[in-house]
């Protein structure tokens, strides 16, 4: 959590017209940061609590991303729904959006018709990838993919490029703050989910995780290993962490981490131990790891 006085969007309001998850997402950062949040979303459909798809995939999710969020509904193909979104816009400090440029057009929200009418208002644009492939259709899953970061056919556990493009969402946020407050002006920033894919994938572009990487598997204090009740998740890669877990398996605490008799001792070691030793092992001999079922 955030300290009291280390809330930096303290007073600043903002509102969201981005459905799923990153805007949301992004969203509750700014939340936690002070921010206070307003949410425009369309009337729901008959029997619905909301037109946002986010509440049929998951409802707690939704709900945990709007629990301190302001929900107002609006169909902004409307004139009331237009005299809706103005009314809120004039008390906006920062518009956070997740529609494709040639939307934002046809709802009057292009960045300079925006600005022309509310010269101090800031815009936070998520897209999914930057420029003219901003119009492209994709999800979490394509730009993961196109970072590389999708492995055989199995999705991965997590939605890394929306979480990631929510944070620097949040990031944004905080840029056009610092540059409205310097110029007056307010300013607009594209975000773009697929530069979130790689700016996550750039461990693995830099050799990091990759299986020659010491945490790709090369170091044998950086693995994942099986027990005897399950596995064990070992991140003992300093060497003074290395050091300890070496003599914990009785090999020489310079033992060479990358030498396939000491990865082979290792694992032997610890396929020997339950996961409650290995747990009070951690603890005792202060060696960074995680039991696993």
């Amino acid at each position: 959590m955030t300290a009291p006085s280390l809330l930096p969007l303290r007073g600043v309001r903002l509102l969201s017209l981005a459905l799923n998850l990153p805007g949301p997402a992004a969203l509750l950062r700014c939340q936690r940061l002070g921010a206070e949040c307003t949410k425009l979303e369309p009337p729901p459909p008959d029997g619905h609590s909301s037109a946002d798809p986010m509440a049929m995939y998951s409802p707690p999710a939704y709900a945990a991303m709007h629990a301190q969020v302001r929900v107002v509904h609006a169909h902004l193909k409307t004139d009331a729904g237009q005299a809706v979104l103005q009314a809120e816009l004039a008390r906006t400090d920062v518009l956070i959006t997740s529609f494709r440029p040639s939307a934002l057009a046809k709802l009057g929200l292009g960045w300079d018709a925006l600005h022309a009418r509310h010269p101090r208002l800031s815009m936070v644009r998520i897209v999914g990838a930057p420029g003219s492939h901003a119009e492209e259709p994709g999800h979490d899953l394509t730009y993961l993919a196109d970072a590389g970061l999708v492995t055989g056919t199995t999705l991965p556990p997590t939605l890394y490029a929306d979480m990631g493009g929510a944070l620097m969402t949040s990031e944004a946020v905080l840029q056009v703050q610092l540059a409205r407050a310097a110029s007056g002006q307010g300013a607009c920033i594209d975000v773009a989910l697929s530069d979130a894919a790689e700016w996550l994938a750039q461990p693995r572009d830099w050799g990091l995780t990759l299986p020659d990487g010491d945490v790709g598997g090369a170091h044998a204090g950086y693995r994942v290993y099986a027990c005897v009740n399950g596995r064990v998740a070992v991140a003992a890669l300093e060497p003074h962490f290395f050091a300890r877990l070496a003599r914990a398996a009785g090999l020489p605490p310079e033992a060479d981490p990358r030498a396939p008799g000491t990865h082979a001792a290792i694992a032997a070691f610890l396929q020997g131990q339950t996961r409650a030793t290995l747990d009070g092992l951690a603890t005792g001999e202060d060696i960074p790891l995680h039991t696993l079922d």
